[in-house]
């Protein structure tokens, strides 16, 4: 069985990177996973050094972090050709990892679906939730961003393609909008799968969580 590396950016993650980490030991068989840290002043780091008996993980802290320089410089850790970009607050309810390996040999990056829950409750699934649809889209556009989406709380790559085509490090977020641009100019295309599924739990420094209800 193919491997796959996970990557979880975090910074004072405490609440929920527990609950992503057990969720990539339920999905996937010995994960290695890399822990990038943005300088947390919480128990975050404790807490993922409490599943390090489960599985290999790796933790590295940045001190000039951005998003996207954070996933480039964990490309150098992962030792699997197969990638996930996991948030920290988001736990995978559902996958088939077999039919992802199957989309990345003719796409070039996959996401999946995200539910947006705040305290418990399921939130009306308005502004960027919208784009979370049952239907599956290549290369997906926004109309309410004006360009194209993707989504790096839940996103499969193959490691070669991602370290030729990095993200994007000088942008303070959005990153992956930025790179979904670039390789659909390079003629590229990206898959959003709604039959592989996070929970996205809200944080307090969440900037996607406008209209909760």
């Amino acid at each position: 069985m193919e491997k796959i590396s996970i990557i979880i950016r975090n910074k004072n993650e405490a609440e929920y990177i527990g609950f992503a980490i057990q969720s990539c030991l339920d999905f996937f068989e010995k994960p290695q996973i890399i822990i990038m840290d943005n300088n947390s002043r919480d128990d975050s780091l404790e807490i993922v050094s409490l599943f390090s008996d489960r599985t290999e993980i790796n933790v590295e802290t940045i001190i000039e972090y951005t998003p996207g320089r954070a996933i480039n410089r964990a490309l150098n850790h992962c030792k699997n050709d197969l990638i996930l970009v996991l948030s920290a607050h988001c736990q995978i309810i559902k996958m088939n990892l077999d039919n992802v390996r199957k989309s990345l040999t003719k796409y070039k990056a996959v996401f999946g679906k995200q539910i947006p829950i705040y305290r418990g409750k399921k939130i009306s699934t308005r502004y960027i939730w919208s784009h979370f649809t049952d239907n599956e889209q290549i290369n997906m556009f926004s109309e309410i961003e004006k360009r194209h989406f993707f989504h790096n709380a839940f996103a499969f790559y193959q490691k070669e393609f991602l370290k030729e085509n990095p993200m994007p490090e000088e942008v303070p977020g959005k990153e992956d909008r930025y790179w979904a641009k670039e390789i659909v100019e390079l003629g590229h295309e990206y898959l959003y799968d709604p039959l592989i599924r996070v929970n996205h739990y809200y944080t307090n420094n969440g900037a996607t969580w406008k209209g909760i209800g």
